[in-house]
């Protein structure tokens, strides 16, 4: 959510600004020591990592701003944004890694920085490292889970956000379908919208518009950081050294940074990457291997699929291009795979991954068992089933009934089981249910359009306005 601190690195450098400009500009930042007596960290590889993390920060929002960006309840002191921003050694490029905040972790032994508390290694979801031992404990849980050494750490919460946006003037984002999400206040129509930090911050919070939940958040997020890269890049800002300084300004008012960041990071920054634009940054969420992995006493996590998120990091680490490595890859399984494709089941491509979407089976026929063989057949081709189907009543048609904010959802289930009758409920919530009826025939695979690599990437030019 918190793109203001991305941008600190992809776009803030991203000009030939000189030392005039840049100097001073670091005053502003908030120093935190997050590196501070840190042992057996990954060797180092090449170009710059930054872990960028967003933290709530509501209690800095003014009443108003508050009541009409939905920003109620009390401030917590977490994160709900993670991101891993890779710069390329030649300084051509920014490839952004979005974490789920709720990836399931193994926190290191640790003291508790509220209680004081020692705690040996335990499993716990990854935005908790921040509420448990701030910066530090947040770096280091990411290092483990990634291997990949972080050589700077940067943190920013709303208040910088929105001012960033406004301060560039607005942000012009594009939607085919509409996004509605009750929670954030969020109303677009398809089209395109010119945002301002308000409601660019609600875009970037909404998670309740589909059942991709976190996963389709992330997705608008970097999608927004994109159409940010862009405003600074065409919009002037970077060619005017006044303009310049007064938009980096407001996006470290209210930054915590690492020491060692700071002018002359700036400026090399700045020198190398002269003419960055949206194609030069590229952006790709952690694979992922189980959506709802339960684990006792913190509930469900998101399981990271350890192949293909090792296979990520350690191009991060090689300083290879994501978007480049992916293609690569789709290649290679295509060729491989062109001599047995004709033997396997067409698959049917639709619009939300199976794995983001949560479903609960009810059998509505007498035959018994028979919801436990839906539920794994749908589990098959990659529903995130609740795996506990239980008897409905009689259907003679098979029924998905779900709430009108997961319509994509819904049809993309739909699409799995072929016949099947589509039934908005308002307040179903995030978990679509299925009713089997007679006239059941069985599962239909279906995949979301992909490229068929380890892990999918975009450069930021294909995720803008056109």
């Amino acid at each position: 959510m918190r793109m203001a601190t991305a941008l600190s690195v992809a776009v803030l450098t991203a000009g030939g600004i000189g030392h005039a400009v840049v100097a001073g500009l670091d005053t502003g930042i908030t120093r935190v020591d997050p590196f501070k007596d840190m042992k057996n960290r990954p060797q180092a590889g090449h170009g710059m990592n930054v872990l960028v993390v967003g933290t709530d920060g509501r209690d800095r929002i003014t009443a108003e701003e508050k009541k009409k960006y939905r920003l109620g309840g009390a401030p917590c002191h977490c994160t709900d944004t993670v991101m891993l921003v890779h710069i390329s050694e030649d300084r051509e490029r920014a490839s952004v890694v979005s974490l789920p905040r709720d990836s399931y972790a193994e926190m290191p032994e640790h003291t508790d920085m509220n209680s004081g508390k020692k705690h040996h290694a335990h499993p716990v979801k990854l935005n908790a490292a921040y509420a448990e031992g701030g910066p530090g404990l947040t770096v280091r849980t990411v290092e483990s889970m990634t291997g990949v050494k972080i050589d700077h750490y940067l943190e920013v919460d709303f208040t910088s956000f929105m001012r960033t946006v406004d301060a560039v003037g607005g942000v012009q984002i594009c939607t085919k379908r509409s996004l509605k999400d009750s929670y954030t206040g969020l109303d677009l129509s398809p089209g395109t919208h010119e945002l301002d930090g308000g409601q660019a911050l609600q875009y970037v919070r909404s998670r309740h518009i589909d059942g991709a939940a976190d996963i389709g958040r992330m997705q608008r997020q970097q999608r927004f950081l994109a159409a940010l890269i862009e405003r600074v890049t065409d919009g002037g800002v970077l060619l005017n050294p006044v303009r310049f300084r007064e938009v980096a300004t407001t996006m470290l008012g209210s930054v915590r940074a690492d020491e060692d960041f700071g002018t002359d990071q700036l400026l090399a920054l700045a020198k190398a990457m002269h003419g960055f634009t949206p194609a030069s940054s590229e952006f790709v969420s952690v694979p992922i291997g189980d959506m709802s992995f339960p684990v006792k006493g913190i509930g469900s996590t998101v399981k990271w699929d350890a192949a293909k998120a090792q296979r990520l990091f350690q191009a991060l680490r090689d300083d290879r291009p994501l978007a480049q490595a992916a293609v690569q890859k789709a290649a290679a399984s295509a060729s491989t795979s062109a001599s047995t494709s004709a033997k396997a089941p067409k698959e049917v491509v639709v619009d939300v991954a199976p794995r983001t979407i949560r479903v609960q089976v009810y059998n509505g026929t007498r035959t018994d068992g028979l919801g436990r063989k839906v539920d794994d057949a749908l589990r098959a081709t990659g529903f995130d089933t609740t795996r506990t189907p239980v008897t409905g009543a009689p259907q003679k048609r098979t029924l998905v009934e779900y709430d009108p904010r997961w319509d994509r959802s819904a049809r993309s289930l739909a699409a799995a089981l072929p016949g099947a009758e589509l039934r908005a409920v308002a307040g179903r919530g995030g978990t679509l249910r299925v009713t089997v009826g007679g006239d059941y025939k069985g599962v239909t695979a279906v995949r979301a359009e992909a490229s068929g690599a380890p892990f999918e990437a975009v450069t930021g030019d294909q995720v803008v306005c056109p």
